[in-house]
């Protein structure tokens, strides 16, 4: 069973229209309301991969309903803590020419108690669980490390832990050495300093990979991906396919890498299949939609080679 944490869910709402024109009456083409936050959305697709999928985190009130219903009609299985307060809604307003408005809310504020609640829920999942992905932002009430916490209590178990997240939350859960982790190379150079550039990223990945974690995957957009792990420096390219949306591709990245995790696949096979399912989602309009045919149709055509040693 693959587990996915979304802290900091959402009610995630896409309204299309012609344009935006600030201070005047809009009327929206079409509307679209899912189960939101990165974590759910890597559940999407590693549910749509085959997987059996688990989904927790905090939810509250009406909205927090409506999201755990929206999951209840798929084959993810949700196992939230229930909070005080409701849970946020995101909008993201697409104009007919692709640009992109998006309003995020901050939601509920978590408290002691339901900190200890899910830990508590934690601990019972990762007894049954063969992967976890930790996505997302961090909900007001939690601290900083809270991530680092879930990955020590993961690794206490012996279960690979994926972490996807920014900011403070990612540096301190860098700390904790998780399995996997997935920056992007402005993030790299957030954390580590240095100037831009291939190179430089490289040179950042293997210093995580050398404090001790397995897999330091960068984000090189279009370009593609770089994998640090124990065969060398692997890029990987994807397909060149008809892009629709790529909100969401990044999380589909995580949700291949639990699913070939899962499998044990070697690191190759992992980039691979990440690519190639991160194209399929490009090509698919919904954020964090995924065509299983589509998919399936895309493997083996990513590139990947070793440039580089440790």
């Amino acid at each position: 069973m693959i587990t996915t944490v979304t802290l900091n869910a959402a009610l995630d709402k896409e309204y299309r229209l012609e344009k935006m024109q600030a201070g005047t009456v809009m009327r929206v083409t079409s509307c679209q309301a899912t189960a939101g936050g990165k974590g759910l959305n890597v559940a999407r697709v590693a549910a749509a991969l085959g997987a059996q999928v688990t989904a927790t985190g905090f939810l509250g009130g009406h909205t927090g309903a409506q999201i755990e219903e929206k999951l209840r009609q798929t084959t993810i299985s949700p196992r939230f803590v229930q909070v005080e307060g409701e849970s946020r809604t995101c909008i993201n307003i697409i104009e007919d020419n692709k640009r992109s408005t998006e309003l995020l809310e901050p939601g509920f504020t978590v408290s002691e108690s339901d900190r200890e609640h899910f830990l508590n829920e934690y601990a019972k999942l990762l007894q049954q669980s063969s992967v976890v992905t930790l996505n997302g932002s961090l909900p007001a009430g939690c601290p900083p490390e809270f991530y680092a916490q879930l990955i020590k209590m993961a690794k206490d178990a012996q279960v690979p832990v994926l972490l996807d997240t920014s900011g403070k939350a990612l540096s301190l859960g860098l700390e904790a050495l998780p399995t996997l982790v997935k920056p992007n190379q402005d993030e790299l150079r957030g954390l580590l300093g240095g100037e831009p550039g291939l190179e430089q990223s490289i040179a950042a990945a293997k210093t995580l990979h050398a404090r001790g974690i397995a897999y330091v995957v960068v984000s090189l957009g279009k370009d593609g991906a770089l994998m640090v792990c124990s065969e060398g420096v692997l890029k990987g390219t994807p397909p060149d396919v008809p892009v629709v949306n790529t909100v969401g591709c990044g999380d589909s990245m995580i949700a291949a890498f639990a699913v070939a995790m899962q499998r044990r696949d070697s690191p190759r096979e992992m980039l691979q299949y990440a690519l190639e399912i991160s194209s399929a989602s490009a090509m698919h309009p919904a954020t964090g939609g995924l065509d299983p045919a589509q998919a399936q149709a895309l493997r083996g055509t990513a590139v990947v080679e070793r440039i580089g040693s440790l």
